[in-house]
């Protein structure tokens, strides 16, 4: 009986412990899932809903809501989970997001931005992501005679950059010639529409002929003026016009031409 009651004395007063743990851990997954519904990413907040179901009827809640919410651990020990989440991700993340079909083009753009710096500092080329695809424009200054559709051997250096970029994608490309509203007529061209057609095709015979991208990748295609990029009310603005537009098509999302350009172009 002695013995007994001696082990009585010894009964554990810490089970409240184990209601207290569970509780916290109920609490965490509460709030996670009251900050994830306050973002604007609805897709972002069902995941982690998904993730903190999954973790509490398996365990390890932190690293799953971790890893779904996309944060990283610094060499300090510190968590950076918004720089990749809804409410810190940068301008080009949001919008590479919300438009996939240019995120697929993004890094073939930023890789040609560092090996044309000069050629887009001086003006001779310039480069946009639109829906359709990566636009590179030639410009007639740098690239072209006035007037005339063979392509200068200087600008190879330029052009044999581009070429190593649509060499390595398997995208089809579109040349795109356009000229200012001035009208042309000469011996060999009679219009604007026959001027940029021409350069077109000369661009595609310097692309397919002297740096060996298969001619049925590219198509070719003269818009004249009907498509231009700045008013033709000055020189500055016809420059721009007076280009070859290498249209690097996106494999996502197919645009037949620069409709909307020419509409809007219509309209004015």
């Amino acid at each position: 009986m002695a013995r007994a009651k001696k082990h009585g004395e010894h009964a554990n007063h810490e089970r409240w412990l184990v209601s207290y743990a569970d509780f916290i851990t109920l609490l965490f997954a509460f709030f996670v899932v009251m900050f994830a519904t306050s973002q604007t990413d609805k897709s972002k907040a069902k995941q982690v809903s998904d993730a903190v179901t999954e973790a509490l009827e398996n365990g390890g809640v932190s690293a799953a809501v971790h890893e779904i919410m996309g944060g990283t651990v610094d060499e300090k020990g510190k968590g950076n989970a918004q720089m990749r989440g809804p409410g810190g991700a940068t301008k080009a993340a949001k919008e590479s997001k919300s438009r996939p079909e240019e995120a697929e083009l993004l890094p073939s753009m930023q890789y040609l931005n560092s090996q044309l710096k000069e050629e887009i500092k001086s003006g001779k080329i310039e480069m946009q992501l639109e829906r359709r695809g990566l636009v590179i424009s030639l410009r007639e200054a740098a690239f072209f005679p006035s007037g005339g559709d063979t392509v200068e051997p200087a600008s190879f250096p330029s052009l044999q950059k581009v070429a190593g970029v649509l060499q390595g994608l398997p995208n089809s490309v579109r040349l795109e010639g356009h000229t200012d509203s001035v009208p042309i007529h000469t011996a060999r061209f009679h219009s604007n529409w026959e001027l940029s057609a021409a350069r077109s095709i000369a661009m595609l015979g310097a692309l397919s002929g002297k740096f060996n991208i298969p001619s049925e990748r590219f198509s070719v295609t003269g818009y004249a003026d009907t498509a231009p990029v700045a008013s033709n009310d000055t020189d500055q603005g016809r420059a721009r016009n007076r280009r070859v537009d290498i249209v690097i098509l996106n494999q996502l999302m197919a645009v037949p031409d620069p409709g909307p350009k020419i509409a809007a172009a219509k309209k004015e």
